[in-house]
Order: structure tokens, then sequence, then C-alpha cells
């Protein structure tokens, strides 16, 4: 037996899980990709029946979105989608699905102004288009270059106390947001959506900064 092998016995019978170190690396990047979409799911029941305050169940959707673009890449790379492995292992985690591939964002969790460091929130949310929008500026197209930053502007929009539920900014990044999480994390987008992206971004940076001159 190939001394990476690994046994298990099924039946009276010795199994090999893995052949080789490379075989044993992608059981474990697998791992932990199912792993981290059951620790969603269950985050998400969770916060639906309030047994998790709003910040512990930012901060840990925060973190699961990081480890799961890391995760994805290892575990799926060129061969198959998220959608796929969820199939074949046949995980009933439909919370973690809409969170980690269609918003890949927390939940959006509103606060009164009395709650919120408004002028922190707008700078920060300044920051995050100008990064972005430099990203796309400088040919950066790969998804998990993108989403990422993506994702950090719209948790600063959402962060504004006040704004309306159809806020036009919002609207327009999470549009972009559901784009890049339907693919997988090693496509690009290609330059006819590079200079939308970066039209849509221009837009709602002027929709932004005008509603903050209201």
């Amino acid at each position: 037996m190939n001394r990476y092998a690994s046994e298990g016995e099924i039946h009276g019978e010795i199994v090999e899980l893995y052949q080789s170190s490379r075989e044993r690396q992608k059981y474990d990047d697998q791992a932990s990709l199912y792993a981290i979409i059951v620790a969603t799911e269950h985050l998400e029941r969770a916060f639906a029946r309030d047994a998790v305050n709003d910040k512990e169940y930012r901060t840990q959707c925060n973190k699961l979105i990081s480890q799961f673009r890391l995760a994805e890449k290892a575990a799926c790379g060129s061969d198959m989608t998220t959608e796929t492995f969820m199939q074949i292992y046949q995980m009933d985690c439909p919370r973690a699905r809409e969170r980690l591939l269609v918003m890949g964002v927390p939940e959006i969790i509103k606060s009164g102004p009395e709650e919120s460091k408004v002028a922190v929130s707008v700078a920060e949310t300044v920051q995050a288009f100008i990064t972005v929008m430099d990203a796309v500026k400088l040919e950066q197209r790969a998804v998990d270059e993108l989403q990422p930053l993506l994702g950090d502007l719209m948790e600063s929009i959402t962060r504004l106390p006040e704004t309306p539920n159809d806020f036009e900014p919002n609207r327009k990044v999470e549009k972009w947001l559901k784009k890049l999480n339907a693919m997988r994390a090693v496509d690009e987008i290609d330059e006819e959506d590079s200079r939308q992206l970066y039209l849509d971004l221009d837009s709602a940076y002027a929709q932004f900064t005008r509603y903050l001159k209201r």
C-alpha cells in the first residue's frame, strides 16, 4: 500500500481513501468547504430564531463568508461549482446557499442614528467606493478580487442609518454581488462587464453623495 494511503474498514475489507498527498489535500479542502456551508446554515437558522444577537451574527457571518471564498477556490477549483458540490453530497442547506452563493454579505441589519457613528460610516463608505472603483479602473477582473471589495462596500452602505429600502446605490451594488456570487472564484468578468460595473459604481457613488447633501 502507498505510504500516503489512509485505511478504513467496511464489512471486513480495507478501503483506501486516498493514494497520494495531493488526494489527501483534496479531501481536506472539501471537508473544510462542507463544514463552512453547514456552519453557515446553523448560524442563519439561529439568527432567524433570535438565538444570536446582531453583532455576533454579523461578526461570525463575515468570518464564514471570508473562509468560504478561500475554501471554495481550493475545493472546487475549475472542476465544479459549489452548487454541484452541494448536490453531490446532498447538502440541504438553503439558507447557507442564499447567504454564500447569492448575497455574499450578512443580512442587512438597520440601526437607528443613535446607535451609529454616522461620520465614521460615511467615511468608510466613501473609502469602499474609491477602493473598488480603483480596482476596476486598474482592470482587476477576477471574481475573488472584486467580490470581497463589493462585499465591503455593501456592508458599509447598509450601516448608514435612515437610508430608504429602495436606496439605489444598495440596489446597484447588490446586483453585481449576486452576479459575481453566481460565478466561480477562479472566473473573470469580461471587458464589457468591467466597463458596466465601473459605470454602475460611478452612478451609485454620485447618488450616494447627493443623498448626503439632502
